[in-house]
């Protein structure tokens, strides 16, 4: 007797790889503990709802002096109109400063303190953040919201000015990381500045580098996105870098210093 098969039903295996270019949004807000609880259903293949969850994985509670410093910090930069990292790329920067033990960081482009504050709770307990910015009224942001995520007034130091003329007299070789988060059309000039700076070991770190998703498009390109593809070039072939491009944020491109 034969014995019984059930019918199941079969569809074409999905070709994850094709389709058209995921575009990211700019930023995933930051959510409360409570409400992450049962997200990692989120983790289904679909690579647009996983990047959202991984967005928001290793956001503090929102109740925590962390969280309200990020969240004011956040809300000031969106008064000035500046783009802060998004909450996945804020807690790759803390994993970063934390995995190379920084006690001493540059960060090129303070914004109203969202970067800074994962880089300092990625830091050392005895780290120093040198941060530079050419807007004065930001880095008062910075310093307001350092102190209300608890970070003691000596574990930053608030530098006001182009960034291109204050580099040059910070220590070569004395940096564990820099992290360059301002104008894309000076990034390139700001890698040859990190070179100098950086310990050997030390990371560099560039936000942004998908420029919203133009990096991809075809025909005419903005100044901006061509000086990125000079970066992201420039990096890759670059002999004294290790590097790696990160899908976090508007994109990391990440490279440690042979």
């Amino acid at each position: 007797m034969t014995g019984f098969r059930p019918h199941v039903r079969r569809t074409p295996a999905r070709d994850r790889t094709s389709g058209p270019p995921i575009r990211f949004p700019s930023g995933v807000a930051t959510v409360k503990a409570r409400e992450r609880r049962g997200q990692e259903k989120a983790i289904t293949g679909n690579r647009l709802t996983s990047w959202a969850f991984a967005e928001a994985y290793g956001s503090p509670d929102a109740e925590s002096p962390e969280g309200t410093a990020l969240r004011w910090a956040r809300d000031r930069s969106v008064e000035g109109g500046v783009r802060p990292v998004s909450p996945g790329a804020g807690d790759t920067l803390r994993l970063l400063a934390a995995a190379c033990g920084a006690r001493a960081v540059v960060e090129i482009g303070t914004g109203t303190g969202v970067s800074g504050i994962h880089l300092l709770q990625g830091m050392r307990p005895d780290g120093v953040l040198t941060t530079v910015d050419i807007e004065p009224e930001r880095l008062q942001f910075a310093r307001q919201a350092f102190r209300a995520a608890g970070f003691a007034a000596n574990r930053a130091r608030f530098i006001p000015g182009h960034a291109l003329d204050v580099l040059p007299r910070l220590t070569d070789g004395g940096y564990d990381l820099v992290f360059c988060d301002a104008d894309r059309l000076e990034y390139l000039a700001y890698l040859a500045e990190s070179l100098r700076l950086l310990r050997p070991g030390g990371l560099v770190v560039f936000a942004g580098v998908f420029a919203g998703g133009r990096t991809v498009d075809s025909g005419p390109q903005p100044t901006e996105v061509l000086k990125l593809r000079e970066l992201l070039r420039a990096v890759r072939e670059s002999d004294a870098l290790m590097p790696a491009l990160l899908p976090a944020g508007d994109g990391l491109l990440c490279a440690a210093r042979r």
